[in-house]
């Protein structure tokens, strides 16, 4: 029992619990933000989403795509690709027992990027920003990776 109110006191686990709160909460705002693209711009994905909309009218006349939808769409999607493996290799990570500068550092840069990656996607800011954002993300998950095979590899 002491090794898990232990490593609940530690400061890489808290660490790594915010970080991935925040990242989490991120993902799940781009929920929200897809809906109200999708409500103000009368573009719905069923048409039992549309029937509000069509106001007795075919409501399949909306279910169609667009392109801002589409953007938001693509953002989430990159988001769900990204941040799950950063929970999953950062929870391995964390059990590592790395040195807390390095973990929040892994942490904070992707988190940073994540953000950024929303912010050039939605915007939209010019490429490279966008693509950079990703690989700066991209690369601290193959980081953190690295550092839990480097540390405990068990073949």
């Amino acid at each position: 029992m002491g090794g898990i109110e232990q490593l609940a006191d530690s400061d890489v686990v808290r660490a790594y619990g915010t970080y991935v709160t925040i990242v989490l909460l991120k993902m799940m705002v781009m929920s929200v933000i897809t809906a109200f693209f999708r409500l103000t711009r009368k573009v719905f994905a069923n048409p039992e989403d549309a029937i509000s909309s069509s106001k007795g009218g075919d409501p399949k006349k909306f279910v169609r795509t667009d392109p801002d939808v589409e953007r938001v769409r693509r953002c989430h999607l990159n988001d769900i690709e990204n941040i799950i493996p950063f929970v999953g290799i950062g929870l391995v990570y964390v059990l590592s027992n790395p040195d807390l500068f390095t973990a929040l550092l892994h942490f904070r840069i992707f988190a940073g990027s994540r953000i950024f990656h929303t912010i050039a996607y939605l915007t939209p800011l010019p490429q490279p920003s966008r693509a950079l954002s990703w690989a700066i993300g991209y690369a601290v998950t193959i980081s953190m990776a690295y550092r839990v095979l480097q540390n405990i590899l068990y073949l």
